[in-house]
C-alpha cells in the first residue's frame, strides 16, 4: 500500500455515478487517500445522481422538498474513516414504524440538517464531519430534477422508478427540466481532476442522468483527465436487457455525442455458473465485451481481473482501487 499511496501521491480522482455501484468504488479508493500529510490522493470526490424518486429518498423528496439523500448517505458512509457503530447507525433502516417504516437514520438526519440549515448541501458538508469523511460528496446539481424516459414503443416513463422498470430498450431519455445548472464544486473537482471513472451502475437510472446535465458533460470534455467507464458485469433486468458494452457505450453516444469516453474498463473474470444462474432467474445476464467493435469508436478496452467474491456479481473495490492506481501512473496516454 505504501508504494501505491506513493504513485499517487498530490493527485485527484473524481467518480461520477449513483447506487451501489458509486459507493463501492469511493470505498476502495478511500484507502488512497492521504492522511497524516503522507502520501497519497490530494482529493476524492464523488459526484452523485439526483433523480432518486422512490422509497425513503423519494418520500423525503416528495414530503420535504429537498434532494433525494439516499445515494448521497451510502457514499458518506463508504467513506466514513471508521466504518464500525456511527456509520452502522447512519446505514440504519427502521423496519416499522407509523411513518418511520422504510426510513433510513442517515437519510432522517440528512433531512433534518436541511431543515435547520436551510441548505441541502451544509447537511452533506456537517455529516462527512461527523462520519470524519475521506473524500467529498457532490450532487450534480440541487436543482429539483426528474427523470423522463421514452422507450422504443413510444410510451413515456416519468421518474426514476419508472424508468428504471421500463421493461423495454429506450430510445431517448432526458432530464425535466432539461439543462438544470451543475452544481459549481462537482464542475471543479472534475475539472481538476487527474482520473475521472465513471460507474459502475444503472445506465439510464445513475449514469446517464449527470451526463444530460450540461455542466457536468462539459466539465468532464474540459478536463485533462482520462475518463474511464467502468463497465457493468451485469445487464439490468427491465433496463439494459440484452445490452453489451458497445451497447451502454452507444448509448451514452446517443445521448450525450462522441469522444467523452477515453477507456472501457470490463472485467475479465467469469463468475461461477451457481452465480450466474441466480441472476438469470431474475433474468440478467453477463455485459458482452466486444473489444474490437469498442475500439472501432476510438474508445480503449481495459481487461482486468475486477470480480468481487461472494454471492453477489459486484466489482471488488480493491481491485478497482489497484486499476485506478495504474490508470494514475499511466495518464492520459
Amino acid at each position: 500500500m505504501a508504494s501505491a499511496l506513493a504513485a499517487v501521491a498530490g493527485k485527484t480522482v473524481t467518480v461520477v455515478g449513483g447506487g451501489t455501484g458509486l459507493s463501492g468504488v469511493l470505498r476502495g479508493l478511500k484507502g488512497l487517500t492521504a492522511t497524516g500529510g503522507g502520501d497519497g490522493l490530494a482529493g476524492l470526490f464523488g459526484v452523485v445522481t439526483v433523480t432518486d424518486d422512490g422509497g425513503s429518498s423519494g418520500r423525503l423528496r416528495r414530503e420535504l422538498g429537498m434532494p433525494p439523500p439516499g445515494d448521497i448517505r451510502n457514499c458518506l458512509a463508504a467513506l466514513a474513516d471508521d466504518e464500525d457503530l456511527l456509520t452502522r447507525l447512519f446505514q440504519y433502516r427502521f423496519a416499522n414504524g407509523d411513518g418511520l417504516s422504510g426510513h433510513s437514520f442517515g437519510n432522517l438526519f440528512l433531512a433534518a440538517l436541511t431543515g435547520v440549515t436551510g441548505d441541502f448541501y451544509q447537511a452533506v458538508l456537517t455529516a462527512e464531519e461527523v462520519l470524519s469523511v475521506r473524500g467529498k460528496i457532490l450532487p450534480a446539481t440541487l436543482t429539483d430534477v426528474h427523470l423522463r424516459g421514452r422507450g422504443r414503443s413510444g410510451r413515456i416513463y416519468r421518474g426514476e422508478v419508472a424508468v428504471g422498470r421500463s421493461g423495454e430498450a429506450l430510445a431517448d431519455l432526458e432530464l425535466e427540466p432539461e439543462a438544470p445548472p451543475a452544481f459549481p464544486a462537482a464542475v471543479a473537482a472534475l475539472e481538476g481532476a487527474d482520473l475521472i471513472l465513471l460507474g459502475p451502475g444503472s445506465l439510464y437510472t445513475s449514469i446517464l442522468p449527470n451526463l444530460l446535465i450540461p455542466g457536468i458533460r462539459e466539465a468532464m470534455l474540459r478536463s485533462p483527465a482520462p475518463v474511464v467507464l467502468l463497465v457493468n458485469l451485469m445487464t439490468e433486468p427491465g433496463e439494459t436487457d440484452g445490452m453489451d458494452a458497445l451497447d451502454h457505450l452507444l448509448a451514452i453516444e446517443r445521448h450525450v455525442g462522441p469522444g467523452l469516453i477515453d477507456a472501457v474498463a470490463a472485467s475479465t473474470a467469469r463468475p461461477s455458473d451457481d452465480r450466474l444462474s441466480v441472476y438469470a432467474e431474475q433474468g440478467a445476464r453477463r455485459v458482452r465485451v466486444d473489444r474490437e467493435a469498442v475500439a472501432a469508436r476510438g474508445v480503449r478496452v481495459i481487461e482486468r481481473d475486477l470480480l468481487a467474491g461472494g454471492d453477489l456479481i459486484r466489482h471488488d473495490p480493491e481491485a478497482v482501487r489497484a486499476l485506478a492506481v495504474e490508470l494514475l501512473e499511466a495518464g492520459r496516454g
